[in-house]
């Protein structure tokens, strides 16, 4: 919780009306002549969030907020109709509160604009230090929930156990997987990787099992498979939701008799490896519904790393973000060494449902359109430029303010998911969806499916 509110403007409003609400759930406040003196205490300040009471829209605080570009303000406004509350959040302010109406939602809107102030940069050029983010392969992490992770991972990475790793499209399950393998005794061994959704049902038994010549049309030579490759080493098997039932059968007794038969031989060959599997579906429902095999579900599932969505990561968001940047700008050879402050906070901001893959393509972008040493927010893809983050609706609204029915299901298809940690086949069931039915807006929403 934020320790020091800066209130200015009306006396009024920022004392009689407001000091008691924010007093009571323990903030102290303090008072500052003017907005530019407000900001330049508040700005160097983690801990400190600038309340703006004004009775009716004034112009003559915009220029203050625009020259920070991106401020810690809420404002408080005696008379919240639509075009002033737009004029405040388009010069700067983060969140617009209506007075009186609205006045016990102050201090949600304080909370919220301190979250998001505490997510941005201290520093947003040069290299990342080791005091900040956690390291585990290629995989770092400044946030509470990765760094979790982590130290899970490293725990499981010594032992021989099958891993499930679970998580959204593009949060890095493949990076988690390596990280095990480089960690584990069979770091010095082959890692090999296959994606089960990107290989055609009828190549994929050839691909895993191998074959022998003149086993099918077009077989002119023998070939090992990979689960004979990976011999002392680690078999990544991406989206192994996707592979056949058949298949499954057959993989489920590689694992339990260390044995592989190639395609058309009589034969058996020795194996041994560590399985890593990966997914973004919800097996146990995958279960339920008959497409994937209860005995190889449980399996797998002897040991399992959970990767949340980069949305609920917090500081995660500018830790890639400056890796990304520093690794597009190297490989385009451009001279960026940074980002805007208004460019950073929008990157906080915005949900990243395609999580650090959809990141990386982001400041892969910034680097190639930035015309200077630092990325503006014009450099950004115009979705994530252009993406507005909801504030508290104020009193005195129009229409106008009010968003489509297809956005009011957006935002309650990720509440709910966020609710029950992710669990797809839940979340379908709180929603009234059958599977295939969210799954299908998740693709129309860019989260994969």
């Amino acid at each position: 919780m934020p320790t020091n509110i800066i209130v200015v403007g009306d006396a009024a409003l920022g004392w009689a009306g407001v000091g008691p609400s924010l007093e009571a759930v323990g903030h102290t406040i303090g008072r500052a002549d003017d907005l530019g003196s407000a900001l330049d205490r508040a700005l160097p300040d983690p801990g400190a969030v600038v309340l703006l009471c004004l009775r009716q829209p004034d112009p003559s605080v915009f220029p203050a907020l625009e020259h920070h570009a991106v401020a810690p303000v809420v404002a408080l406004l005696g008379q919240p109709e639509l075009a002033g509350v737009l004029d405040l959040l388009r010069a700067g302010a983060a969140e617009v509160v209506g007075y009186p109406q609205e006045l016990d939602l102050l201090p949600t809107a304080v909370e919220r604009v301190f979250q998001r102030w505490a997510l941005r940069p201290a520093r947003l050029a040069g290299p990342l230090d080791d005091d900040e983010v956690e390291r585990f392969g290629e995989l770092i992490g400044a946030s509470r929930p990765m760094r979790q992770l982590m130290a899970l991972a490293r725990r499981i990475a010594p032992t021989d156990a099958s891993v499930l790793i679970t998580g959204e499209t593009g949060t890095g399950k493949e990076l988690v997987a390596r990280g095990i393998h480089q960690h584990s005794r069979r770091g010095e061994g082959p890692f090999i990787a296959v994606n089960c959704a990107a290989i055609p049902e009828t190549l994929l038994e050839s691909e895993l099992f191998g074959h022998t010549r003149g086993s099918f049309t077009g077989a002119s030579a023998a070939r090992a498979g990979l689960l004979v490759r990976a011999r002392g080493g680690t078999l990544f098997l991406d989206e192994i939701g996707d592979m056949p039932l058949p298949l499954q059968a057959k993989l489920l007794r590689v694992l339990e008799d260390h044995r592989v038969r190639p395609v058309g031989s009589d034969e058996e060959l020795r194996t041994d490896f560590r399985l890593v599997a990966a997914t973004h579906q919800d097996l146990e429902q995958a279960v339920q519904d008959g497409r994937f095999r209860e005995d190889l579900f449980y399996r797998l599932d002897i040991a399992r790393v959970a990767i949340p969505p980069l949305r609920e990561r917090g500081p995660d968001v500018m830790a890639l973000a400056r890796l990304f940047l520093a690794q597009a700008s190297d490989r385009l050879q451009r001279p960026v060494l940074g980002m805007s402050r208004r460019a950073a906070l929008r990157l906080a901001e915005y949900p990243w449902p395609g999580n650090a893959r959809e990141l990386r393509n982001c400041m892969e972008r910034a680097a190639m359109m930035a015309e200077g040493e630092l990325v503006e927010l014009a450099d950004l893809p115009d979705r994530i430029a252009g993406y507005a983050p909801e504030h508290v609706l104020v009193a005195g609204s129009t229409p106008d303010t009010l968003v489509s029915m297809a956005e009011v299901e957006r935002r309650y298809i990720r509440r709910v998911l966020t609710a029950v940690g992710g669990h797809r086949g839940r979340a379908a069931q709180i929603l009234g969806f059958d599977r295939k039915t969210l799954y299908r807006k998740l693709r129309a929403m860019g989260g994969g499916d």
